[in-house]
């Protein structure tokens, strides 16, 4: 039987660091992703792609703010759905294009997902995940000044907005994923973390104000969609440990007792490589696999000739 890969596509897969945040240039990236996803296809792979909207829903968020006077603004929750919308629109028809141009038969279907957090998260008090552009230091104090926004240092990238990031739950069209994948289809879902949304007693759901990590967030969907490959791509070849020291580090292939060790130690920012770590042991605890890998080397990574690899 086939291997099932989830794939969670880092933002610098839709918008690289300081670039111009068009429609053509998000496509133009986008269209270079499905290129590396349609390698894992052709591998013979079972491939779930999922993908991060930090810079998308920021931008959302400042259309909403330029515009409040003019436009009435919409919450968090649904600009979070907006961008999932629209990436996924770029991805299902690249990855369309892609597989058709291949000859390969797959069906692309692009699923708008719900993330259920918990209404008590802690999250809700201590804003801490970064969306939206990069801002210098005193572009970022004028907005905190003007807009009365929460903003931090990203990783010496510059400064960024930051939101409630609530731990999800559960992935509420997991079910239906599964039966797409089993059919055949590459499915895209669960798109900026998913919609986060809480339930009532009775059942019924509403969205909240926050975006769920997509790490987090893909960790879920591989548990939920029995994947058995977890792989989260980003803009480095390998995680390190002592990262910019004489002692720098690449990991390549670890085991779960290892990088526990090294999480302990506090090598990984929480900013940055922390959460991703975080998951990828997570999901190799369950006896499975997880790899952290550039975009460019993630058909060469699961061979295991690239990335970090944890299992």
């Amino acid at each position: 039987m086939s291997k099932r890969v989830v794939i969670a596509l880092g933002g610098n897969a839709i918008l690289q660091p300081h670039q111009e945040a068009t429609y053509e240039n998000q496509l133009e990236n986008v269209r270079k992703s499905s290129e590396i996803i349609a390698d894992i296809v052709e591998q013979g792979y079972e491939v779930v792609v999922t993908h991060g909207n930090g810079p998308q829903v920021g931008l959302i968020l400042r259309q909403n703010e330029e515009a409040m006077d003019v436009v009435p603004p919409f919450p968090l929750d649904v600009c979070n759905a907006k961008s999932q919308g629209m990436i996924g629109y770029m991805l299902d028809q690249c990855l369309k294009n892609e597989i058709h141009k291949r000859g390969l038969k797959q069906d692309v279907v692009s699923i708008l997902t719900q993330t259920q957090v918990s209404a008590d998260d802690e999250a809700f008090n201590h804003p801490t995940k970064p969306i939206g552009t990069f801002y210098s230091e005193e572009e970022a104090k004028q907005m905190m000044e003007e807009k009365d926004w929460n903003m931090i240092e990203d990783a010496g990238r510059g400064w960024r907005r930051v939101v409630p990031s609530p731990q999800p739950q559960s992935i509420m069209e997991s079910e239906s994923i599964m039966k797409l994948v089993a059919s055949g289809s590459l499915v895209i879902a669960s798109g900026g973390g998913g919609i986060p949304v809480v339930a009532a007693e009775d059942g019924t759901i509403s969205g909240v104000e926050a975006v769920v990590d997509k790490d987090r967030s893909g960790l879920k969907l591989a548990q939920e969609a029995n994947a058995d490959i977890f792989m989260m791509v980003t803009d480095v070849n390998t995680v390190f440990i002592n990262y910019g020291t004489p002692d720098q580090k690449a990991l390549r292939h670890i085991t779960v007792d290892e990088a526990n060790q090294y999480m302990h130690d506090g090598h990984f920012s929480s900013g940055s490589m922390g959460p991703k770590m975080e998951a990828a042991l997570s999901f190799a605890k369950l006896g499975k696999h997880s790899i952290i890998c550039s975009l460019k080397e993630a058909a060469i990574a699961l061979q295991g000739d690239s990335g970090t690899h944890i299992s």
